[in-house]
């Protein structure tokens, strides 16, 4: 049975995990507001859609609950939480991209014109290619996403709108700083060259 009394707020991270992983949705709850609106922006950067943000959230939310008694606090709460909304925006992406090749026939998503995205650069570290998305042409850059890989698109999400480090973001997806300088390069590239384009 699911305990919901509400847990004293001067508790540590650690006692709240064990009541959390005890059943205290409470206890889970004050965990997961310390980081739900970072789950919510990079959910948002990502899907560049509300809507589909909002069910990432969800899902991010019940999987992170039930999933509680199998953390090991190897890393930070709010990290391992991030790790799982990453690999929902992911899954989510690649359910979305089936479903495009059965109804349009691999025609490339076109549907901006609703994607409103909360682009904050982040003051914890500023990036080199920074200027990329510092520029008037900020939204040409959240419609050239779509070109991206899902994995250079998450890369270049969590660097340059939410300014994770290039460790963190490696912890996060689970693989080596070197996978993710170059998801980073080759991604950053990319939109470079087209966004040389369009600024012409």
């Amino acid at each position: 049975m699911i305990n919901s009394r509400k847990p004293p707020l001067d508790q540590t991270e650690a006692e709240l995990i064990q009541q959390a992983a005890l059943g205290s949705m409470a206890a889970f709850s004050q965990l997961f507001q310390e980081c739900e609106r970072q789950v919510f922006a990079i959910a948002l950067s990502y899907m560049q859609n509300s809507d589909d943000a909002k069910d990432v959230y969800q899902e991010v939310f019940m999987r992170s609950y039930r999933g509680i008694s199998d953390f090991q606090s190897r890393s930070k709460f709010s990290t391992w939480v991030h790790r799982i909304t990453v690999n929902v925006c992911l899954s989510q992406l690649k359910l979305q991209n089936r479903r495009s090749d059965i109804l349009l026939d691999d025609d490339p998503p076109h549907d901006h014109a609703d994607r409103t995205v909360v682009a904050r650069s982040s003051q914890r570290e500023q990036g080199t290619d920074q200027h990329v998305i510092d520029s008037d042409a900020l939204t040409h850059v959240h419609q050239l996403m779509a070109l991206l890989s899902p994995q250079q698109r998450m890369v270049f999400t969590l660097r340059h709108f939410e300014g994770y480090k290039i460790r963190e973001i490696a912890e996060m997806m689970k693989c080596s700083e070197g996978s993710v300088k170059r998801h980073l390069f080759t991604g950053t590239n990319r939109m470079r060259k087209h966004l040389k384009k369009y600024m012409r």
